[in-house]
């Protein structure tokens, strides 16, 4: 399971800064105006996981593979975005692709840095570009009822679904976002917003932006920020993609006091990714063999087989049993044949919920 995070912001709030230095590929070119990221950027990360690493010391394999994350610098919104200003709406299929959306916002004064607005102002900013994902949204879903108005006349069985769209659209246009429509976990729907993959039906991160000072104590751009996050249910990261960039290059130990030096204990980068998983209650289990070490990402709540169809679909499909053991009792015993001759080692069958640290082997049939 892939996750993917699209990075969202106004012009030169630090987008492409941070895509820099989450990712180390400083191939997203960061300048002092609006628009320099033309072409969306995509890189994939490896999610840090000092569990993968323990266990790669005990099993000592050919080859480790974490899990990973995906994310995709978007071009800077601006407002009327969704109307063809600036960018226009081709940053919309980039924003679709992704599972959660962090919206970068400036939370520092800097007067040598343009500010699109001429100010900084965090909760004018979200408004901006949220106004812009409700409206993008609208013309989705006029397109999809007007389609299904016309494709499906006549088709009684279609009513229900061309009236819940309606009830959508009209939902949409009273400036609501999709997320918090009644119906939209309804069956009737169900295909038609899996499709449609609204903009304003994604999870959001908001991540303030702050300069060297803010990193210890909020400024009062974070407080207001932090609160406007808060009622909205959203989590908050507070990061300094100047620092993140400091950070590249550095080795571990030194790393860790620079970011001790600005009191500080994790990078954003490990920030951010703990609170996407989080934002998307997904977790990892591990698989573990002198061949390979790996991570694996589901969400929480699957079962046996929906976490062995991760692996490949044919696991699920042939399904016979999990035999599970515990990370901690893993790491206690080094072997699964320790953990076998002490009973720590589970077999498990279809009802079996993995949990988060779970080292597993699966059997299936062909």
């Amino acid at each position: 399971m892939a996750l993917s995070i699209g990075i969202v912001g106004l012009p030169n709030v630090g987008k492409s800064t941070l895509f820099n230095a989450l990712t180390k590929a400083q191939n997203a070119e960061s300048a002092n105006y609006p628009f320099c990221t033309i072409e969306p950027n995509k890189a994939t990360v490896p999610v840090p996981d000092k569990r993968i690493e323990t266990l790669t010391e005990i099993a000592n394999p050919q080859r480790t593979l974490h899990a990973t994350v995906d994310f995709i610098d978007i071009a800077g919104l601006v407002r009327g975005a969704s109307q063809g200003e600036g960018l226009g709406n081709q940053f919309l299929g980039n924003i679709r692709e992704a599972a959660a959306i962090l919206q970068v916002v400036r939370c520092f004064d800097d007067e040598n840095i343009t500010h699109v607005d001429g100010s900084v102002n965090p909760i004018r900013d979200i408004e901006t570009i949220e106004t812009e994902l409700l409206l993008a949204d609208v013309q989705s879903v006029e397109k999809r009822h007007d389609k299904l108005v016309r494709s499906t006349r006549g088709n009684k069985a279609m009513i229900p679904v061309v009236n819940g769209i309606k009830e959508l659209l009209d939902h949409l246009n009273e400036g609501n976002p999709a997320s918090t429509f009644a119906k939209r976990d309804s069956d009737v729907l169900a295909d038609q917003l899996k499709e449609l993959s609204l903009l304003t039906d994604k999870k959001i991160i908001y991540c303030a932006n702050v300069d060297e000072d803010g990193l210890a104590e909020d400024n009062e751009h974070v407080n207001k920020l932090r609160e406007f996050a808060a009622s909205r249910g959203c989590q908050l990261v507070k990061i300094c993609a100047k620092v993140e960039e400091e950070l590249q290059g550095l080795e571990d130990e030194e790393a860790q006091e620079l970011l001790e030096s600005y009191g500080i204990n994790e990078s954003g980068l490990v920030q951010v990714i703990q609170t996407s998983y989080k934002t998307l209650g997904l977790i990892c289990y591990f698989t573990v063999g002198v061949k390979e070490v790996r991570a694996w990402t589901i969400v929480d709540g699957y079962t046996a087989p929906q976490a062995a169809g991760v692996i490949h679909t044919d696991f699920e499909r042939g399904f016979i049993r999990a035999e599970v053991i515990a990370y901690d009792a893993f790491v206690e015993n080094k072997t699964e044949a320790a953990c076998r001759a002490i009973g720590a080692l589970r077999s498990e069958g279809k009802e079996y919920i993995v949990k988060d640290g779970d080292v597993v082997h699966f059997l299936f049939n062909v």
